[in-house]
C-alpha cells in the first residue's frame, strides 16, 4: 500500500484499525504531529497513519466550512475542501429549494457532498453524481457516518449520461478549478456553463452554482441570478431556472440571516446620481454590488453616490437595515498621508481600519506609515469623490 492508491487507502481508513487512527488524532496538535506519529506507527502501518494524519489535517482546515461537530464526523479530499459549501450556504439553498417544493433532486458534480447533505437535512431525497471514484467514495461515507444514506444515493458516473427527468429539481456545480488554478471562463467549467445551462432547463426546477464574478451578459435571460455572501463575505452567485423564479431578477442574499434583495427587471432602477458626501457613508454588501443593485440601498437610504463610477453610497440621514454598514463620516480630506497622520494623532486613534475602492494604495502600507498611538479607534475610506484621490474619516455605526 502506498500513495499512489488513493481510493484503497481512504477505503482502509473505514475499517477498525482506520477508525482506531482516527479517533486517536482527533484533537491533535499539529505540533506535537511528528511526536505522535512515531508513535503511532509503532502499532500500526506507517502508510495507514500517514493516511490518517492527512485526513485529520482535512477535518481541522473543514471546520471552518462545516462546523467542528459535522467536520469531526466526515471525510475530505484536498480539493473537497476547498470547493465544498459553507454549511449555511448549502442549508439556505436546500430551504429554498424545500420552498418550491422539491422533494427529489439529482446533484450532478456532488463533490464530497456538502450540498447533498444539506439538502437531505431539508427532507429532499438526493441522487449524488461525481465522476471521481474516490469523491464518491467519500460523498458514500458522508452521507453515512452523518446518518443521510437513506436519502442519498452517490452514483459514480459523467453528469453527461445521467438521466435525471425522474426528478424534480436539478442542481450543478461544475468545477472551476483546473490543473493551473481558478477558471474564469464559464465555459471552461467541468461540465461547461452551457452544458449545465440546458440540463437545468430541462428540469421543473434548477440552480446552477457558479463563480461571483460571473459577468452579468453570461447570465441566461430565462434564470434568476443570485449573489450569496455570508458575513460580508462573497461566496457565490446562483442560476436558478423553472417554476416560482422570475427571469432575469438580480437579488443578493446575505447570511445569516437571510436577507435578501431582489429587483425584477422591469423594477431596476437607473444608477443613483452623485451627490457631494453627507454625514453619512454606506457600504453595501459585496453581494449587493456583484448584483448591480447599489441603487436600491441608495433609494432606501435617500442617499446618492459619492462618485459615478464608486460603490459608497452617501446620505444626511442615519438609517437601519442590512444590506450596507454606516458610518459617520467626520472628515473629508484630498489624499495627503501627511495632512492624514496629523489629524489621527489630533484624535488620538491607535486603532484604524483602512477601507479603498477607487485607490491603488495599499491599506497596510498607509498604516504603517501613520505610526498610530492614542485608545480611540477611526476609520479612513481611500477612495474617489468627484473624481478626486480623498480620504474620509469616520466610525461605523452598525449594519445597515
Amino acid at each position: 500500500m502506498n500513495d499512489l492508491d488513493p481510493l484503497a487507502a481512504f477505503a482502509a481508513l473505514l475499517t477498525d484499525e482506520g477508525q482506531t487512527l482516527l479517533d486517536a488524532l482527533r484533537d491533535h496538535d499539529p505540533a506535537q504531529e511528528l511526536a505522535l506519529a512515531t508513535r503511532l506507527r509503532r502499532d500500526h502501518p506507517a502508510w495507514l497513519v500517514s493516511a490518517a494524519l492527512g485526513q485529520a489535517r482535512l477535518r481541522q482546515r473543514a471546520v471552518a466550512k462545516f462546523g467542528a461537530e459535522d467536520a469531526a464526523r466526515m471525510y475530505f479530499t484536498p480539493d473537497g475542501v476547498e470547493q465544498a459549501t459553507r454549511t449555511g450556504v448549502a442549508a439556505y439553498r436546500a430551504e429554498r429549494f424545500r420552498a418550491l417544493g422539491v422533494r427529489a433532486l439529482a446533484d450532478l458534480c456532488c463533490g464530497i457532498g456538502g450540498d447533498a447533505i444539506a439538502l437531505a437535512r431539508a427532507g429532499i431525497s438526493v441522487l449524488a453524481v461525481d465522476r471521481s471514484p474516490l469523491t464518491c467514495a467519500v460523498a458514500r461515507a458522508n452521507a453515512a457516518a452523518l446518518g443521510l444514506d437513506g436519502l442519498i444515493e452517490v452514483r459514480c458516473a459523467d453528469v453527461a449520461e445521467v438521466d435525471t427527468s425522474a426528478y424534480d429539481a436539478v442542481f450543478v456545480d461544475p468545477a472551476r478549478r483546473g490543473g493551473r488554478g481558478r477558471v474564469f471562463d464559464p465555459e471552461a467549467y467541468s461540465p461547461p456553463l452551457s452544458w449545465a445551462v440546458e440540463a437545468a432547463r430541462k428540469a421543473p426546477h434548477a440552480a446552477l452554482k457558479i463563480a461571483p464574478g460571473v459577468p452579468h451578459e453570461a447570465v441566461p435571460e430565462d434564470a434568476e441570478a443570485e449573489w450569496i455572501s455570508e458575513r460580508g463575505d462573497v461566496k457565490e452567485a446562483v442560476l436558478w431556472f423553472g417554476a416560482g423564479i422570475a427571469p432575469g431578477a438580480m437579488a443578493a442574499t446575505l447570511l445569516p440571516g437571510p436577507a435578501t434583495l431582489r429587483a425584477e427587471p422591469e423594477a431596476m432602477l437607473p444608477d443613483p446620481e452623485p451627490r457631494p458626501v453627507g454625514r453619512y457613508l454606506y457600504e453595501p454588501d459585496g453581494a449587493v454590488i456583484r448584483a448591480h443593485l447599489v441603487a436600491e440601498v441608495a433609494r432606501e437610504v435617500d442617499g446618492g453616490l459619492i462618485d459615478p463610477m464608486i460603490a459608497y453610497v452617501t446620505s444626511d440621514t442615519e438609517h437601519t437595515g442590512r444590506f450596507a454598514t454606516a458610518y459617520e463620516i467626520t472628515d473629508q480630506l484630498p489624499f495627503n498621508v501627511k495632512k492624514l497622520r496629523a489629524l489621527l494623532r489630533e484624535r488620538r486613534v491607535g486603532v484604524l481600519t483602512v477601507k479603498k475602492r477607487g485607490s491603488a494604495v495599499e491599506p497596510e502600507e498607509l498604516r504603517r506609515k501613520m505610526k498610530l498611538s492614542g485608545p480611540n479607534a477611526a476609520t479612513v475610506f481611500l477612495t474617489r469623490v468627484a473624481d478626486a484621490p480623498t480620504m474620509l474619516v469616520g466610525r461605523p455605526l452598525g449594519g445597515t
